[in-house]
């Protein structure tokens, strides 16, 4: 692995056969954005990339939770030419294609994490940092033209940068970014949900997500037989599914959090969340065995000494470059894995378990499972009140109340504190005003969304009279904070 410096930006690379491949990494992603400017990375990089001419070549852009990085593999000078073209549109933003760029943001309607992992991390963090990847925000068309200005300042130059390539820096290779300091990262938000519990939501399937170090091999070696086994058992064994599915998912030095999925056979939601939940009691009470590490074992080794991962090492080791974080290469975790033990394994994994969080789809009604201390696993939710607050309380319309039972249950108060809701099944929901991340000025109503990954709905549709309560939330929500609903967003 070689190091070089161009422009400022730091450049990894090493040979590997096939065409030059280029990856320029900014570090910046999703969890830098808030609710009210959610996308706004996303918007930068395609008004970057539509400065663009049309080029024969491959070549792309992505947003992840972490990262936004452009790629192109071709000849040398078509990376040169493609690099300086990103750099120059980033130093240069067509800023009058924002309604266009907005347009086709939503109509592209990507996440940056799959949908299983995106609720367990907004369950985890709440609507902030990691948390936003459930979130589609106010919209793209609502995100300011303020905050494509600051986050260009802020993540778009060369302190903030590495370029990662498959061979050695081509002549005439120029990376043109405004100078900046390496961006201070602060503290990820503290997690609102560390003890394990099991959470309802529209998903594909069930998951799991264990807050632990990425760098723990044994933690690793876990994740991996809990997933084969997954396979094994629901897969071959059941036929309840498909695919097992794992993601790392960086959150600050030291910390990180696995996820494991699965897609489930239509009508057997609850019986493949009871399975992953089992296993995963069993994989912390009981070792795994000799034999199941060794077959870990192998498949790592055949990956990683596999030439043609040689691209995914490379932008992995730029990746930790970015962000200050101590390099594992291949050799070394082989070397660190052969070292571990099964009890190892169960010792780290039972320690994960203590912050488990088990989804499962909305289908599945109850669930009555045990901890691995042999305690009851609770059913979460985004507030802990069982009765509403004191305060203005409104209804449904009358006629609403006459014809649905369960409308007669729906309430609504706000006071000079906050607002809260109970729902049709008589759950509590709503916050503090000092935890609203983001209003929705609708006509005779608003839409407030609260830190804690939840929403209240003061909508003239739902309840009568709100005058009063809209008067209150203007009043006490700064006007920062409001945007009037998306005009992108299907209606009818």
């Amino acid at each position: 692995m070689h190091h070089d410096l161009v422009d400022g930006v730091p450049v990894i690379w090493t040979e590997t056969p096939g065409p030059l491949e280029a990856t320029l990494m900014f570090g910046c992603g999703l969890k830098d954005e808030t609710f009210r400017t959610l996308g706004v990375t996303h918007l930068v990089e395609h008004l970057a990339m539509s400065t663009l001419p049309r080029l024969h070549f491959d070549h792309n852009a992505s947003v992840s939770l972490s990262i936004t990085d452009f790629t192109c593999t071709g000849r040398p000078e078509q990376v040169v030419d493609f690099l300086a073209r990103v750099c120059a549109a980033l130093t240069a933003l067509p800023l009058e294609r924002i309604e266009q760029e907005a347009g086709v943001l939503a109509a592209e309607g990507s996440g940056v994490a799959d949908p299983v992992t995106a609720e367990l991390l907004s369950i985890r963090y709440g609507t902030q940092g990691l948390g936003l990847a459930s979130f589609n925000g106010p919209g793209a068309d609502r995100i300011p033209l303020d905050a494509v200005r600051e986050t260009v300042a802020r993540h778009f130059h060369a302190g903030n940068a590495v370029l990662a390539l498959t061979g050695p820096p081509p002549e005439g290779l120029r990376l043109p970014l405004p100078p900046g300091p390496r961006t201070a990262r602060a503290p990820h938000p503290a997690p609102r949900t560390t003890r394990s519990s099991w959470h309802r939501a529209d998903v594909p399937g069930p998951g799991l997500l264990l807050s632990c170090s990425l760098d723990d091999q044994a933690m690793l070696l876990a994740a991996h037989v809990l997933s084969q086994r997954l396979t094994d058992t629901a897969r071959h064994q059941l036929g309840l599914s498909y695919d097992v599915d794992g993601t790392a998912v960086f959150v600050g030095p030291g910390r990180g959090e696995r996820s494991i999925q699965l897609d489930v056979r239509e009508g057997q939601e609850q019986r493949v969340a009871e399975l992953l939940w089992h296993e995963a009691v069993r994989l912390a009470t009981e070792e795994p065995t000799e034999a199941e590490l060794a077959d870990e074992r192998e498949a790592a080794r055949e990956f990683l000494t596999d030439p043609r991962t040689a691209d995914l090492e490379v932008a992995e080791r730029a990746a930790d470059l970015l962000f200050g974080e101590t390099h594992l290469d291949g050799e070394t975790k082989l070397a660190l894995q052969a070292e571990v033990t099964p009890a190892q394994v169960r010792e780290a994994f039972a320690a994960a378990m203590e912050t488990a969080l088990l989804l499962v789809p909305c289908g599945v009604e109850r669930l009555t499972l045990g901890r691995p201390d042999g305690s009851a696993l609770p059913a979460g939710g985004c507030s802990e009140r069982t009765a509403l607050p004191v305060g203005s309380q409104y209804r449904p319309p009358l006629l609403a109340r006459a014809r649905s039972g369960a409308a007669r249950k729906v309430r609504l108060v706000v006071n000079a504190d906050g607002a809260w809701w109970q729902d049709e099944e008589g759950l509590i929901h709503g916050f503090p005003f000092t935890e609203v991340v983001g209003v929705e000025v609708q006509e005779g109503g608003r839409m407030l969304q609260g830190l804690g990954n939840c929403f209240v709905p003061v909508a003239s549709e739902l309840f009568a009279g709100l005058g009063r309560a809209i008067a209150t939330i203007d009043a006490a929500v700064p006007e920062a904070l409001c945007y009037p609903a998306s005009a992108l967003r299907a209606t009818g």
